[in-house]
C-alpha cells in the first residue's frame, strides 16, 4: 500500500493540473468572446447612448 501511494499522488495532481488547464482554456474563451462582443457594442450605439440596459 505504501508503493502505491506516491502514484496514486501523481495521478491525481495530474488530474487536478489537467482540469484546471481545461477550466482556464475555457475561461480564456469566455473572455475574448465578451471583449469581441464589449468591442460591438461600441460600434453599434447610436447617438452616443449605452447599447445595454444595466
Amino acid at each position: 500500500m505504501i508503493t502505491v501511494l506516491p502514484l496514486l499522488l501523481v495521478l491525481i495532481l495530474a488530474l487536478v493540473l489537467f482540469g484546471a488547464g481545461f477550466a482556464l482554456k475555457v475561461l480564456w474563451w469566455v473572455a475574448l468572446i465578451v471583449l469581441v462582443l464589449w468591442l460591438l457594442g461600441f460600434l453599434v450605439r447610436s447617438n452616443g447612448g449605452r447599447w445595454y440596459r444595466w
